[in-house]
Formats: C-alpha cells, sequence, structure tokens
C-alpha cells in the first residue's frame, strides 16, 4: 500500500501543447513564401520582358523562340540533378545556388540584347536552370520549415501566390515598361533572383551523406524507386502528364483562333484566361480549409475538371459558358495540386522527397512542350473538333483511371 507521502503527492497533468501558429503569422514560412513568390515573378515576367524587346525590335521573333527555347531546356536538364542535389547536401543551399546563378545570368540577357542572340539563349539556360533547380528544392524545404498539420494551408499559400503572379505580372510589366527600358525590367528581375536566393530560410540539416558518394544515376535512381513504392503518386503523375500534356496543350494553341475565327474577338480569349486564373485563386482558397475523407479522389475529380475547357470549345456555346468553363478548370486544377504536393511530403520518404518532386515536374511540365509541338500537326490532320473532343477525352479519362488504383483514393499507402 502506498504510504502517506505517497498518498499526499499530487497528480500533475502533462503540460497543454501550444496551439500550433496560423502558417501566416510563422516567420520562417513566410520568408519562405516570399522567396519562392519572388522566383515566381522573375519566372513569368520574362517571357513579357522580352515580348516588349520584340516591340522595340531589339529581338526578332525566331530570336525570341530560341531564346525561350534555351530557358525551357535550361529548366528540364537542371530538375532531375537539383533534386539529387537537394537531397544530397541541403534544399536551402541548392535554392540559394538557384537562386544566385538565374540573378548572375540575367544581366546577361540584357547585354544579349540588340547584340548576340547566342549570348541571350545561354544565359536564358542557365536562368532556367535555375528556375528549374528551384522547384524540388522548394517542395522539399516546405516539408521541411512547415509541420504535417500545417502543410495543406501552406502549399495553398504558395500556389495561391503562383496565381496572383500569374495574374500580376504581365500587367506589371506593361506598366513598369511605360517608366523604365527593357533592360532596366531584366535586371529587376535579376534583382528577385536575388531575393529568392537569400530569402527562405534554413530548414533542418541535410542528410550527411554516405562516406562513398554513389553516381548520380544511381541516387536518381533510387528516387524513382521511392516514386515507385507510392502506386497512387504514379497513377496520379500518369493522369496530371496526360491532362497537360492534351488539354492543357489544345486549349493553349486552340483557344486564341476559336475566340477570333468564332466568336470574332479577342476579349474572349482574355475573359478565359482571367476565368481560369480567378477559379484557381478561389480553388485555393477552398482547398486550404477543406478536408475530404477521401483526399485522393476529390483532388482527382478536379483535375478531371480541366477537360470542362476543351469541351466548351468545341461546342457551339455563349461566350459564357466558355469562361465558366474556364473557372470550373481553375478550382479543379488547384483542388488537384494542393492535395497532392502535399500527400508528396507527407508519404515520401524525406531524404527522397527532392527527387520525387523532381521526377513530378520532369515529366508533367516537361511533356508539355512535346503536347504543344504535336497540338497544331494533328489539327491540320484532323481538325480541331476531333483534337478538342480527344483531349476533353482524355481529360476525363485519365483521373478516374487513376482511380481505379486502390491508394489513390485517400493518396496513401497506409
Amino acid at each position: 500500500m502506498p504510504g502517506p507521502a505517497e498518498e499526499s503527492e499530487p497528480v500533475t497533468a502533462p503540460p497543454a501543447r501550444a496551439p500550433a501558429r496560423h502558417v501566416l503569422r510563422d516567420p520562417s514560412f513566410l520568408r519562405l513564401w516570399s522567396g519562392s513568390t519572388a522566383s515566381g515573378l522573375a519566372t513569368w515576367a520574362l517571357p513579357f520582358v522580352l515580348g516588349l524587346a520584340v516591340l522595340d525590335r531589339d529581338l526578332g521573333a525566331a530570336g525570341l523562340g530560341l531564346v525561350l527555347a534555351a530557358r525551357t531546356a535550361g529548366f528540364l536538364v537542371a530538375v532531375p540533378i537539383s533534386g539529387v542535389l537537394a537531397d544530397r547536401y541541403s534544399r536551402r543551399a541548392a535554392v540559394l545556388w538557384a537562386g544566385l546563378a538565374a540573378a548572375v545570368a540575367t544581366p546577361l540577357v540584357a547585354l544579349g540584347l540588340g547584340r548576340s542572340v547566342a549570348l541571350m539563349a545561354v544565359a536564358a539556360a542557365v536562368v532556367g536552370a535555375g528556375q528549374g533547380a528551384c522547384r524540388p528544392a522548394f517542395q522539399a524545404l516546405t516539408a521541411e520549415v512547415v509541420d504535417e498539420s500545417r502543410r495543406q494551408r501552406a502549399n495553398a499559400a504558395m500556389t495561391f501566390a503562383v496565381r496572383v503572379t500569374t495574374l500580376v505580372a504581365p500587367g506589371l510589366t506593361a506598366l513598369l515598361a511605360t517608366a523604365l527600358s527593357t533592360t532596366a525590367l531584366l535586371l529587376l528581375t535579376a534583382a528577385l533572383w536575388l531575393v529568392t536566393a537569400l530569402l527562405p530560410p534554413a530548414g533542418r540539416p541535410g542528410p550527411a551523406g554516405p562516406h562513398h558518394r554513389v553516381p548520380f544515376h544511381v541516387e536518381f535512381a533510387e528516387g524513382v524507386r521511392e516514386a515507385r513504392r507510392h502506386p497512387w503518386f504514379l497513377a496520379g503523375l500518369g493522369a496530371l502528364t496526360a491532362v497537360i500534356a492534351t488539354g492543357y496543350s489544345a486549349t493553349g494553341v486552340l483557344l486564341p483562333l476559336i475566340s477570333r475565327d468564332t466568336f470574332g474577338t479577342e476579349a474572349v480569349l482574355a475573359a478565359a484566361l482571367t476565368a481560369y486564373t480567378a477559379g484557381a485563386l478561389l480553388g485555393a482558397l477552398v482547398v486550404a480549409r477543406w478536408r475530404p475523407r477521401d483526399r485522393g479522389w476529390a483532388a482527382l475529380a478536379g483535375l478531371a475538371a480541366y477537360g470542362f475547357a476543351p469541351l466548351s470549345l468545341l461546342l457551339p456555346v455563349h461566350p459564357v459558358l466558355v469562361v465558366a468553363a474556364y473557372v470550373i478548370a481553375g478550382i479543379g486544377i488547384e483542388l488537384f495540386n494542393v492535395p497532392w504536393f502535399t500527400a508528396a511530403q507527407r508519404e515520401v520518404a524525406p531524404d527522397k522527397l527532392a527527387r520525387v518532386s523532381s521526377l513530378d515536374f520532369l515529366l508533367s511540365y516537361g511533356l508539355a512542350p512535346l503536347g504543344l509541338a504535336l497540338i497544331a500537326p494533328a489539327v491540320d490532320v484532323l481538325g480541331p473538333v476531333a483534337v478538342l473532343g480527344g483531349c476533353a477525352v482524355l481529360c476525363f479519362l485519365a483521373p478516374a483511371l487513376a482511380a481505379l488504383v486502390p491508394s489513390s483514393r485517400r493518396f496513401s499507402t497506409s
């Protein structure tokens, strides 16, 4: 039996856990968010600034195409490399060096204006590499800076910033162009890359790494094997790639033509693109709080909603319905993106997250140029009706097939 002293000892309750600070009040996340937003602004501004250079006759249309193609090539080459390096060393270091590389290369783009398209193309490739290196590193760094319970809101805030950037960058660039030269605008994007490099916080200490460094391709293959451990990831990535390569490409090529030829005005083009961004902003706000039980199925249904965009261009409908279809597509894409990123940060082994994220960006966005290149010949051979109809079917069908994978129901293998 307990003695008197034991009976008199007070029973202490475990200390109450302090409520988690809202992610938008977390200084570390705000630094990360600001750095990511700066990279987004720099990324989206560059094509518009170079477009202004074409109007000023400092750059020809063929030169513009070459420079932008070089930037895309740099992006695609850097994505898998940065995924390995970010897992091997430090996600924060990957962002730092990627941002610095883009910041140093951007003035060289300005230097080549009116002088050397070759110099501009090489510099643009380095800028694209910086952009590509940032993407998987930011994904992994978010998982280091933000605890699991707040990551969905954090990812929603990150994607919200991307959509605001998409909406604001063209108009802001045009406004600044009334007071600044093209060279000055390019130097402003270099300053944004400096913000990207220097502002984000440090995450958890990077992995120590093996004593005997394994070859690059072996480390990348480890990331592929990690991705294969998650059937929901492979299924979702296949669906996302199909939607981007077909639906995105078809609407990107045919919307301007249909706006001009069917509706007789470019206003439908502007309204549809604005509606898509507005829908995406709304979707980001919704998914910041929405936690459906079957989150994977809900996300895939959102991805399938992009099919309404090509479908609206296929049918002879009022322009209002085209705009409405783009709103629905925008909402749906964020209902997919945010749970998708959050699930990867939760389910994938932390020391392989950057490599798996690089595989995501490499396939989903890397195949987009191929889709764009094939759409125009397909329209010439099959006609716009067949192309739009086929792409709409694929946009609906690919997520539905992905949903048949059992672990896709909740984006979880557990």
